[in-house]
């Protein structure tokens, strides 16, 4: 399976991304873990990737693509993964589908969880308070939600066209999500 798991900043893709990978026996790649371990280790991408997320933008396409295809070329990839946080553009959509196509493989699955705007910052605030992240401040939170809304929300459509979108209701608990997210991809594979 080669999945793809998005949502609002906020609405649950890091916490049910793992046990979707698990369900189906594939990695799970999420381009902000990436990108926070270069943070923490001070790397050249961390200091750059940390100004564009304090500032509540997203990373330019080719370096995020490169860190993709770097990441996609692990062995732990060559039954399949799920890409979090990945792609979040038009361009990088297109990127993804040319780097399978060239693979002769494609995506099985792109799951969509669904949550209020208004859940979704209290989520994000009280993430913020339990985990020290300078990321996820109101204003910053905000921002990316109107970033998400204009670059990303899209691409659910063009998935939707293709026959591969999955809703998920991203609201209840992480079981309950969790429960109504296997499901659905379940039935998709039906």
């Amino acid at each position: 399976m080669r999945m793809l798991i998005m949502g609002a900043p906020g609405a649950g893709k890091g916490t049910q991304a793992a046990a979707l990978a698990q369900a189906h026996g594939v990695a799970a790649i999420s381009t902000g873990d990436i990108f926070r371990a270069n943070i923490r280790n001070a790397t050249e991408l961390g200091l750059k990737v940390k100004a564009l997320i304090d500032a509540g933008e997203y990373v330019p396409d080719d370096v995020t693509e490169a860190i993709v295809a770097d990441r996609l070329a692990e062995p732990d990839c060559s039954s399949g993964f799920l890409l979090d946080g990945f792609p979040r553009t038009m361009h990088q959509v297109h990127f993804l589908d040319r780097y399978l196509s060239q693979r002769r493989q494609h995506l099985d699955a792109v799951v969509s969880l669904l949550v209020e705007p208004d859940v979704l910052v209290a989520r994000l605030l009280d993430r913020a308070a339990k985990e020290g992240r300078t990321d996820d401040n109101e204003d910053t939170i905000r921002r990316r939600m109107e970033v998400y809304a204009g670059q990303t929300a899209p691409l659910l459509f063009h998935y939707e066209r293709q026959g591969l979108l999955v809703e998920v209701e991203g609201s209840g608990t992480v079981e309950e999500v969790r429960q109504r997210m296997l499901e659905a991809v379940a039935a998709r594979k039906a």
